[in-house]
């Protein structure tokens, strides 16, 4: 067995890119905001969502409180109780 999936049906891919090194290529505000992220998020797509903000408003600021909003959203999904234990 050459990794830890076994003999599974699911198509496997490699990754095309190196997320630490994404990490490292991002501002500095924003690196600091994914150190203490309460989600696992990519930088890749924490970076697309930072400059969505910034093209629209300009303002770092809002931007990482835009991603505060998103992150403080994607957790209330989880925490919505759905009858199951």
């Amino acid at each position: 067995m050459r990794n830890n999936l076994g003999h599974i049906k699911l198509k496997t891919r490699r990754r095309q890119s190196n997320p630490l090194q994404e990490f490292d290529c991002l501002p500095p505000q924003l690196r600091e905001w994914l150190r203490y992220a309460v989600l696992p998020w990519a930088p890749r797509s924490v970076q697309r969502i930072y400059k969505r903000s910034i093209a629209r408003d300009g303002d770092v600021e809002f931007a990482i409180a835009e991603l505060d909003r998103i992150q403080e959203q994607r957790l209330g999904v989880d925490s919505v109780p759905d009858g199951r234990f």
